[in-house]
Order: structure tokens, then sequence, then C-alpha cells
């Protein structure tokens, strides 16, 4: 792992956020390379790496405590979710099927990034802006400056795991399905998530509702993006 600056003007958030990226490291060492959750790990690894690089820079975050607050409660969503039983619909797909030989690294990156972006980071901010007593239009600003530095992630991930169709026997509507999934339209669309769950904050019944239904959603939408390639046996992981 990089070694990252401490010398931006708050400190106390790049460790915060560096501490995350370690705990994403033992766990990509501790697991073989072809398991879908070490993909994904290594993909999770490189993103929260760039955040933290970024945070020490400075200038680019209007509150890197709060981002780094929310850092934290997003990476724990990620871990707890292997302890639970069972686990989150939306994480199901990629617990199920981590080994699966058919399946190609850049479906396990995938799968990994649409349920944690799509349901765990709507509820995330949620939990920030709780625990900060802030509104989600004040994390709004530095929640989209964290799109350019990801969006920059996901291009490398496609460019080094995504397979030509020849080198992989993967399918036409297959590779239609993994191009047409956009890290830029999954966090828009977790922010309008994000925002709904927050005007449900009063109306427990219907906020319940929504949280079940953004949940299973997003496990419908990452099983697909692990659809099993016929004949397809190539693995590798995202090196770092």
């Amino acid at each position: 792992m990089a070694t990252i600056s401490t010398t931006a003007v708050d400190t106390r958030s790049v460790r915060a956020v560096t501490s995350v990226a370690e705990r994403l490291h033992a766990l990509v060492d501790g697991l073989p390379p072809q398991d879908g959750v070490s993909v994904f790990g290594g993909v999770y690894l490189t993103a929260t790496e760039a955040i933290a690089a970024n945070l020490a820079s400075g200038g680019l975050f209007r509150d890197p405590s709060a981002t780094a607050r929310l850092d934290l409660l997003f990476a724990d969503r990620f871990f707890s979710a292997f302890g639970q039983r069972p686990a989150p619909a939306c994480w199901r797909p990629l617990l199920e099927l981590r080994l699966h030989p058919g399946i190609l690294p850049v479906q396990f990156a995938l799968a990994g990034m649409n349920a944690h972006i799509e349901h765990d980071l709507p509820l995330s901010v949620v939990d920030t802006c709780e625990l900060l007593r802030c509104s989600p239009a004040e994390l709004s600003v530095d929640f989209h400056h964290v799109n350019d530095v990801l969006a920059q992630v996901e291009d490398g991930v496609r460019e080094q795991l995504m397979p030509s169709a020849e080198e992989s026997g993967v399918t036409d509507p297959l590779l239609h399905l993994l191009s047409s999934w956009s890290i830029d339209r999954a966090r828009d669309a977790a922010w309008a998530s994000a925002v709904t769950l927050w005007e449900l904050r009063d109306r427990p019944h219907a906020r319940a509702a929504a949280v079940s239904a953004l949940d299973d959603g997003t496990g419908l939408v990452s099983r697909c993006l692990l659809t099993p390639v016929h004949g397809g046996t190539q693995r590798g992981s995202l090196s770092r």
C-alpha cells in the first residue's frame, strides 16, 4: 500500500480514511486472488487510497472531517455485511457466487461496486447526517467531488479487468450489460435514494419499506451482473 502524506490541515481525517485502507488491505491479503470478494476488495482499496491521497493534498474537500466520517460509516457497512446471517440481499449474489469459475473478475468488481454504492452509500449518507446533525445538502459538494476521484478508478478497473470477447468467450449481451453499468450513474442514484430516505426520517414505516426495496432491487442488479459466462474460466485480480 502506498504511503500517504499527512501534511494536509486535517490529518485526523487522512488517518481515518487510511485506517479503512489498512482494513481492506488485510482483507484482500487474507483471501485467494480468484475470490470475488478479494477482487472487489482490491478495487475498493484502490478507491479508498485515492480518497485518502486527495484528503492529504488538501483543497478538494470542503469538509474533510465529514467526508472521512462518511467514508468510515460506508466501510463499516461493507465489513459488517459478511458477518450478517443472512447477509443483506444486495450482497448475497457476490457472497454466494464469489468462487464461481465461470464469472469474470470484472463482473465481481462491478457487482461489488453496485451493492456498495447503490445500497450502502445512501444509508451511510443518512447515518452521517444523523450523526453530524446536518442535512444531505450540506454534504452534497464533497459527495460529488468524490465522483471525480472514483470515475478515474472505474476507468482503470475496466481497462485492467475487462477482457475482450475473444479472450473470454463473453457474449455480446453480457458485454453490453457490463458496459452499461456506470459509477457516475450509480452514485447519482445513490444520492437520490439518500435524499428520499432523509425526507422519510419521520415516517418509519415508509422508510423501512423504501430501504427493503432498495436492498432487493440492488441485489437483483448485482445478480444480473454476475451472470456466469459459459466457457469463460479466465481469472485474475486487480494488481496494486
